[in-house]
C-alpha cells in the first residue's frame, strides 16, 4: 500500500486527488504536483472508510478544523459525537478528537466511524492516561508505550495525528534560559517537557521518528509536527525556544518527504498582530511550503469569553500571509469544555476568518461567493441573501425576528432604506 505521496510521485492521479480537485476546482494534475512535493496534504487514512477527501496547502481553499472530545470531568462520548455533527453542518474540515476521559478507544473510533470529514489525534494524551494507570505516573510512560498507541490509533483510521516531536532538550534549555512568562502551555508539550526534565533524556518522539514513520507509511497517516513550545501568551511570542522548536520541525518535515509521508507542520499560538506574517512566512522558510496549521493565532491575552473573536481577527492575517489551516478557537477557550453552542460559534468565526483571507488570496470562488450576496443585496432578494449567509440559520432567524412578514426592507432602516431608494430613483 503506497502513500498518497508515493502514488503523487510515481505520477498517479488517485481518487481521492480527482475528488479534491474536483471540490476544489482545481486541475487534478496540479494536486498530484503538490502532493508530490508536499506542500499540499491528503490526510486519509487507508482505513478511514466514509470519508469525504480533502485537501490542505498551497492553492487551496483555507481549512478549519473544531476540536472535540471527552475529558476526565466529561468522559461521555455521546455530547461530543453531537458537537461532530454540529461541527460538520457549519462547514468545519476536519475534527480533532482530544479525549482525555475513559474508554478512549471507544471514543476515537465512534468519532472516526461516525466522521465524514478528516479526524486527527494527539497519541500522548492517550499514552499519557495509560502510563498513569499502568505505572503511576506521566514520567514513567515507556517509548514502547508511546509507539503502540501511535500504532493502535493508525490502525484505528486517525487521518492525522498532532506528535509533538520538536519539544527537545535544547528547547527546553533555551526556555529555562530566556525565563518565559507562561513557560509551556501546550498540554502534550508539559507531558513531554515533564518526562525529558524527569528522566534526564531526550524527547522519545524525536528519538524513535524513524519508527513512527513506518506507521505512518503504513497507514498513510499524515504528520502534524506540533508545536509543544508555542507561546501561550503574546510577551512570548517568536522567542528563542518557539524558533528552536521550529527549526527541529523543517529538519523532521525533510525526513517524513524522503519517506513519502506527509506532514504538516503546527503553529502559534497567542502572538501580536504586528508579529503574525513574519511568523507565517519564517515557518514556510524553514518547513520548505509545507502545509502550515495554526492555533488562532489570538492577537491579545484578556478577551475569555471573546476568544474566538480574538483568533479570527489573528487566523485571518495568518492565512493571508501563508498559514493553510486554522484550528478553531470558541468562547470556552481557557475557560471550560466547549458546548454544542461554542462548537457552532467556533466553526462559524473560523470560516468567516478563512474566506477573509481566501478573498485576498485569490482563492477560486471566493469572491464570487461575496458578489452573488451583493446582487442579491442590490434588489432586497431576502431568501437569496439568507441562503448565501455563512450561518443561513442565524440570519433567518435575526430577520424573522425584528421585521414585519413580507417588509421589503429590513427594520434598521425601514421607509429610509438606501437601497430601495437608489433602486426606485436610478430605475426611473
Amino acid at each position: 500500500m503506497s502513500t498518497q505521496m508515493q502514488h503523487a510521485r510515481a505520477g498517479k492521479i488517485t481518487d481521492e486527488m480527482k475528488i479534491v480537485a474536483e471540490s476544489e476546482n482545481i486541475d487534478a494534475e496540479k494536486i498530484r504536483e503538490g502532493v508530490a512535493s508536499g506542500v499540499i496534504a491528503i490526510c486519509a487514512n487507508i482505513n478511514h472508510k466514509n470519508l469525504k477527501p480533502c485537501g490542505v496547502g498551497q492553492g487551496l481553499r483555507t481549512k478549519v478544523n473544531a476540536n472535540i472530545g471527552t475529558s476526565s470531568t466529561f468522559p461521555d462520548i455521546e455530547p461530543e459525537l453531537e458537537k461532530l455533527d454540529e461541527a460538520v453542518k457549519c462547514g468545519a474540515d476536519s475534527v480533532m478528537d482530544l479525549s482525555t476521559g475513559n474508554n478512549i478507544d471507544i471514543s476515537r473510533r465512534k468519532i472516526i466511524e461516525h466522521s465524514p470529514i478528516m479526524v486527527g489525534t494527539v497519541p500522548i494524551y492517550q499514552a499519557t492516561v495509560t502510563a498513569i494507570k499502568s505505572h503511576g505516573a506521566i514520567v514513567e510512560m515507556m517509548a514502547e508505550d508511546l509507539l503502540q498507541t501511535i500504532e493502535t490509533q493508525a490502525k484505528d483510521g486517525a487521518d492525522f495525528m498532532t506528535l509533538h516531536c520538536g519539544v527537545t532538550r535544547s528547547a527546553i534549555e533555551k526556555m529555562r534560559s530566556q525565563k518565559r512568562e507562561m513557560d509551556i502551555v501546550s498540554r502534550g508539550g508539559s507531558f513531554i517537557a515533564g518526562w525529558i526534565l524527569h528522566n534526564e533524556k531526550e524527547n522519545p518522539l524525536y528519538e524513535h521518528y524513524d519508527e513512527i514513520l513506518d506507521i505512518c507509511e503504513k497507514y498513510d497517516v499524515t504528520i502534524s509536527l506540533g508545536d509543544g513550545m508555542r507561546p501561550g501568551c503574546i510577551a512570548d511570542a517568536t522567542d528563542s525556544a518557539q524558533l528552536t522548536e521550529l527549526i527541529t520541525l523543517g529538519e523532521l518535515v525533510d525526513r517524513a518527504w524522503k519517506r513519502g509521508v506527509q506532514v504538516m507542520v503546527e503553529g502559534p499560538g497567542h502572538v501580536p498582530f504586528d508579529q503574525i506574517a513574519a511568523n507565517m512566512k519564517l515557518e514556510k522558510r524553514i518547513c520548505r511550503n509545507a502545509p502550515f496549521y495554526v492555533l488562532g493565532p489570538l492577537v491579545t491575552d484578556i478577551a475569555p469569553g471573546y476568544d474566538h473573536i480574538t483568533a479570527a481577527i489573528g487566523g485571518t492575517l495568518a492565512a493571508i500571509s501563508g498559514a493553510d489551516f486554522l484550528c478553531y478557537v470558541t468562547p470556552a477557550e481557557h475557560l471550560c469544555l466547549p458546548t454544542i453552542d461554542d462548537v457552532h460559534a467556533g466553526v462559524i468565526t473560523s470560516r468567516i476568518a478563512a474566506h477573509a483571507a481566501d478573498i485576498v488570496k485569490g482563492v477560486k470562488g471566493a469572491k464570487d461567493w461575496d458578489l452573488k450576496m451583493a446582487k442579491a443585496r442590490k434588489i432586497l432578494d431576502w431568501d437569496a441573501q439568507i441562503n448565501l449567509a455563512i450561518d443561513p440559520e442565524l440570519a433567518r432567524t435575526k430577520r424573522g425576528a425584528r421585521n414585519k412578514l413580507n417588509e421589503e426592507a429590513c427594520s434598521m432602516c425601514g421607509e429610509y432604506c438606501a437601497v430601495k431608494i437608489v433602486n426606485k430613483y436610478f430605475t426611473n
